[in-house]
């Protein structure tokens, strides 16, 4: 969960998102990089599009899930055993949805911001408002 720019500087304040016990601190970011001065937040209500790739996120990892459930423990519709993989599915999507928050955000900017191994001799990105 490194910039984007630079791979160098943190994203987060904390590398744990479970560190503090209020949720409110998933999102703790400086507003820039602190290697390559990227700023992070790249325009009002940028943040928004992690949504789709949060549950997109979700998706895999119940697809994953259910595939290994089948795979190991024989999970189908002619018994209740699909109840228990839906539960335990449920309960592992609670515990590491701070994980795919900052994994949303982090997959997202990659979206708009690229690698720039030059990135002491370039501008950091920056949308361009005047179009």
């Amino acid at each position: 969960m490194k910039c984007p720019r630079c791979r160098r500087g943190p994203m987060f304040k904390d590398a744990n998102p479970y560190k503090k016990l209020k949720l409110s601190h998933i999102f703790d970011m400086p507003d820039r990089c602190p290697t390559c001065n990227q700023k992070y937040d790249l325009e009002t209500g940028f943040w928004y599009g992690t949504g789709y790739v949060s549950y997109a996120l979700a998706v895999a990892v119940s697809i994953t899930t259910f595939i290994a459930s089948l795979v190991l423990f024989g999970v189908n519709f002619n018994d209740n055993s699909i109840f228990w993989w839906l539960a335990a599915n449920c309960v592992l999507l609670v515990l590491i949805q701070p994980w795919l928050m900052r994994l949303s955000r982090v997959i997202y900017l990659y979206f708009f911001v690229k690698y720039d191994p030059d990135y002491e001799q370039h501008k950091p990105v920056e949308f361009d408002h005047h179009q």
